[in-house]
C-alpha cells in the first residue's frame, strides 16, 4: 500500500511519468532516479506542447524546485 509521496515515486522507477514544470513546460520520460530534494533523473525523455512531441532531450535530470506536478 502506498502511503508516502516517495512510495509513488519509487514505484515509478524505470516507467514513464509525466513531469509538469513552472511555467507550464511538460516533459515525458522513463524515471530513472530521484532524490530527497524531488530532483529527477529521465532517460528517453520528450518536451511536451500540446500533448505532442516538441523537443527530444534524451537524458535529462529535471531540478525538484521546478516540479509542480509528477504523473506516473
Amino acid at each position: 500500500m502506498e502511503n508516502r509521496p516517495f512510495d509513488l515515486l519509487n514505484n515509478a522507477i524505470n516507467k514513464e511519468v509525466l513531469i509538469v514544470l513552472k511555467g507550464g513546460r511538460q516533459i515525458r520520460g522513463l524515471l530513472k532516479a530521484y532524490d530527497v530534494h524531488m530532483n529527477l533523473h529521465l532517460e528517453n525523455a520528450n518536451e511536451l506542447v500540446d500533448g505532442e512531441m516538441k523537443t527530444n532531450y534524451g537524458k535529462v535530470f529535471v531540478r525538484g524546485d521546478n516540479v509542480i506536478l509528477i504523473t506516473p
